[in-house]
């Protein structure tokens, strides 16, 4: 997505570590307009998958997820980091790792939000090492729905996430893929 990795290319920070720092217009202030393109976008590489559910987990994942969810015309659930008072109600939780943050945390949805009988797009900000997107694939395992494919806003191709996923027989789309961030310089996988 070429909008996408302009944006990258102009407004991208190579940090220390392998980290992108985006929060220019996705990871802490957000540019409705990209996220609005980049839902279309997802919408339409999922558009056959039947899609009932987009989930994906707070909280930069939210805004593409939204504007996905808009263009597919389906709800979207977002896994909460942190219980609130609010959820009393059965939780179906798993264990997320973030690399960026270098912590593991218990995530949350609802059971009345998800069940068997949901085809479920995940939605996500970041692939790294796919931990992420497993805790959310076994979250839609618990409620009994099925995870018809998992779209990826910005993916680090130089680390295992995307190959985690494939081997569990998981469908990955990504819209930017990055080959390295070496010398602080973003280099995209070159696609056919």
């Amino acid at each position: 997505m070429e909008i996408l990795k302009n944006r990258i290319r102009q407004d991208g920070t190579v940090l220390e570590n392998g980290v992108l720092k985006v929060d220019n217009f996705l990871t802490h202030q957000v540019d409705p307009v990209l996220m609005e393109a980049v839902g279309k976008e997802f919408a339409e590489l999922f558009k056959a998958e039947q899609i009932t559910k987009v989930v994906t987990i707070e909280a930069s994942g939210i805004a593409p997820a939204i504007f996905t969810g808009l263009f597919l015309n389906v709800p979207v659930i977002y896994a909460r980091k942190a219980k609130s008072l609010t959820m009393k109600e059965e939780l179906l939780t798993a264990e997320v790792y973030s690399f960026t943050k270098q912590v593991t945390s218990n995530v949350s949805i609802s059971q009345k939000f998800l069940n068997e009988e949901d085809n479920v797009l995940i939605i996500d900000d970041f692939l790294a090492n796919g931990q992420a997107a497993l805790g959310l694939v076994e979250l839609c395992r618990q409620a009994g729905a099925k995870v018809n494919g998992i779209g990826i806003v910005i993916e680090k191709s130089f680390q295992d996430g995307r190959e985690l996923l494939i081997s569990k027989g998981l469908r990955v789309e990504s819209l930017a893929r990055i080959a390295s961030l070496e010398n602080n310089q973003v280099a995209f996988v070159e696609e056919n």
